[in-house]
C-alpha cells in the first residue's frame, strides 16, 4: 500500500502533521523532492521537532529516505540527524545515489541571483538555500550526486570541471569575489569525508530497488511532499515557484517508483482552512486591502503561528482559494483532503472563502495557466456562518460530530466542490488533536 501526502496550496499546510498521524501504518517515508528549503514541525508527546530535510516520520522509528528528485545539503541533512539523537532518537535515513547535492556554491549563487533581481518584478523570495542553483547543474548536466560523493575520483572530476564555471560566473559576470565555496581542494576533503561517513551508516541507496524491495516485502511507503502545488514549476505560479514537482507525479519520478503504484494507492491533499504564503507572487484571496483586513491578517498569523518554518518570515494571509483547490484536486488526482488550522478561524467576525474568480466579466471556478493572468482574477467571495471558541482538545477526542455546526458546513462545502471524502480534520499542532475520521491505509 502506498499513500501520497500532497500540498494543495502554497506550501505550510501542515503536512507533517498528517505524516506523523498516518505515518505509524508506514514502514517507510520517502521525501521525493524538495530540499532544506522545506520546513515540517512535528509535535510528538509533547516535544516539538523542526526538521527542514530529514522526513517527518524519522520522530516515530520509520525507515526515512530522500529519494532522487531531492536536492541535499549533507551539512544540514548531518546537522538535524545529530540534532535528533541528542534528543534521544536513532534515525534511519537513506539517501538516493542519484540524488542531486547542493554545495557550497549552490547557496552562494541563490543569494547572489535573488539580490541582482531585488529592483526588479522577477524577486522569487527564496530560502536562499542554493535550491534553485542546483536543480539548474541537474538539468545541465554538471551535478554533483550523492553517489559521486562514494568515488573520490568521480567527485574530484566532477568539481574541477564545474568549479572554474562558478567561479568565473561570480567574478566576471557579478564582479564579485569568489571565496572557499570554489576551493576545489577543500571541497574535495569535505565532500570526501561526507560520503566516507555515508558509506560506513549504509546510508547511500539505489532508491527505486530499495522501495520496490521493501514493498515486495510488505512493507507500507509513504511517500513525503515538500512545499505545495501552486509553487510546482510546471504546475504552479511560475516564476514565482520552486524548482520541482512537489505535486503526486513528483512521487514517481522523485523515487524511482512507477506511476501505477502511486496512482494505485491513496493521493491525499492536505488543505489549511485559509491561506498563507511565503514569498512573492500573486495571491487574490489575500487580506491586505485596508486597516480591517490587515489587522485580521495578523490575528490569523499570530494565532496560527503563521512564521516559515525554516526562514521566520512572516507569511501573507488570505481567504481559502476555492479556483485553486480545484487546480491542485486535479493536477494530483486526490483520493480525499486532510483540513487542517480549523481551529484558527473560530471565534472571528467573519468567515470567507474565495469560491470563484472573476476576470474579464466573466466567472471562472479554476485559475488561468499564466500567473499573469492569475494577477488579474479578483475573487468571488461566498460567506460562511461563523462558529465559537471550543475546547479543541475535547472535539478531538469526541470525534467529528463534536465541530461546532457551523464549522462541519464549512468543511462538507470544501468535500462536496473538490469532491472527496475529508479523512481527517486538524484542530490543533497535535497529532493527538487531530479528528481522524479515515485512515488511507485502510483503503
Amino acid at each position: 500500500m502506498t499513500v501520497t501526502i500532497v500540498g494543495s496550496q502554497l506550501g505550510d499546510e501542515g503536512k507533517g502533521a498528517l505524516v506523523d498521524l498516518w505515518g505509524g501504518d508506514a514502514d517507510i517515508v520517502v521525501r521525493y523532492q524538495g530540499g532544506d528549503n522545506a520546513g515540517h514541525t512535528v509535535v510528538e508527546d509533547g516535544e516539538e521537532y523542526k526538521l527542514s530535510l530529514v522526513p517527518s516520520g524519522a520522530v516515530r522509528d520509520k525507515v526515512g529516505v530522500l529519494g532522487n528528485g531531492c536536492v541535499i545539503n549533507p551539512r544540514t541533512l548531518f546537522s538535524e540527524i545529530d540534532d535528533l539523537r541528542e534528543r534521544g532518537l536513532d534515525p534511519d535515513v537513506r539517501l538516493a545515489k542519484r540524488a542531486h547535492v547542493i554545495m557550497p556554491y549552490h547557496r552562494r549563487l541563490d543569494n547572489i541571483e535573488e539580490e541582482a533581481k531585488a529592483d526588479s518584478d522577477l524577486t522569487v523570495g527564496t530560502t536562499g538555500r542554493g535550491i534553485g542553483p542546483t536543480y539548474e547543474d541537474k538539468a545541465g548536466r554538471r551535478g554533483i550526486r550523492v553517489g559521486d560523493l562514494l568515488d573520490p575520483d568521480v567527485l574530484r572530476q566532477r568539481l574541477e570541471y564545474v568549479v572554474p564555471k562558478k567561479k568565473a560566473l561570480i567574478e566576471d559576470v557579478y564582479g564579485l569575489e569568489a571565496g572557499e565555496e570554489c576551493d576545489v581542494e577543500a571541497l574535495v576533503e569535505e565532500y570526501t569525508e561526507i560520503g566516507r561517513r555515508l558509506r560506513e551508516d549504509d546510508m547511500a541507496v539505489n532508491c527505486g530497488d530499495f522501495l520496490a524491495e521493501r514493498r515486495e516485502a510488505g512493507d507500507n511507503v509513504m511517500f513525503e511532499g515538500a512545499q505545495g502545488t501552486l509553487i510546482d514549476i510546471d504546475h504552479g505560479s511560475y516564476p514565482y515557484v520552486t524548482s520541482s514537482n512537489p505535486t503526486a507525479g513528483g512521487a514517481a519520478t522523485g523515487t524511482g517508483v512507477g506511476p501505477t503504484v502511486v496512482g494505485q494507492g491513496e493521493v491525499v491533499g492536505i488543505v489549511k482552512a485559509y491561506l498563507s504564503r511565503v514569498g512573492e507572487g500573486p495571491m487574490p484571496t489575500e487580506l491586505k486591502d485596508d486597516d480591517r483586513e490587515e489587522e485580521l491578517a495578523d490575528f490569523i498569523r499570530e494565532k496560527g503561528g503563521e512564521f516559515g518554518t525554516v526562514t521566520g518570515r512572516p507569511r501573507r494571509i488570505g481567504w481559502l482559494d476555492m479556483p485553486m483547490l480545484r487546480h491542485a484536486a486535479r493536477v494530483s488526482g486526490f483520493t480525499g483532503i486532510a483540513v487542517n488550522h480549523l481551529d484558527v478561524l473560530a471565534g472571528l467576525d467573519e468567515v470567507t472563502v474565495g469560491h470563484a474568480y472573476e476576470l474579464e466579466g466573466e466567472e471562472r471556478l479554476t485559475m488561468p495557466a499564466t500567473t499573469e493572468r492569475w494577477g488579474e482574477c479578483e475573487p468571488v467571495l461566498k460567506e460562511f456562518d461563523t462558529w465559537p471558541e471550543v475546547d479543541w482538545a475535547a472535539v478531538a477526542e469526541e470525534g467529528y460530530d463534536a465541530i461546532p455546526d457551523a464549522a462541519q458546513d464549512y468543511l462538507e462545502y470544501l468535500s462536496d466542490e473538490l469532491d472527496v471524502p475529508i479523512y481527517a480534520v486538524g484542530v490543533g499542532p497535535g497529532r493527538e488533536q487531530t479528528v481522524h475520521l479515515e485512515n488511507p491505509f485502510d483503503n
